[in-house]
């Protein structure tokens, strides 16, 4: 299972709030790493790997993308 640290170690900044609801996902961590690569504006790497985004994944980009820009930068 996933620790707050690795969710905040792969995506950055987070709020307790956003990282809690990312938790209640159950997440796998290549679920966060594809979440990242999404709100880093790259969804043309997984398209060229013929990776599809999660529904876990998914989720993730609308936690952390909701009303709020993503982190460009990381910890």
């Amino acid at each position: 299972m996933l620790s707050q640290q690795d969710i905040r170690r792969v995506l950055g900044r987070l709020d307790d709030a956003q990282v809690v609801e990312i938790l209640k996902l159950s997440p796998t961590l290549g679920d966060v790493e594809i979440a990242a690569i999404c709100l880093a504006g790259e969804h043309d790497v997984l398209a060229k790997s013929a990776h599809h985004t999660s529904g876990i994944a998914e989720g993730i980009v609308a936690i952390v993308s909701d009303g709020a820009e993503y982190p460009s930068s990381r910890p």
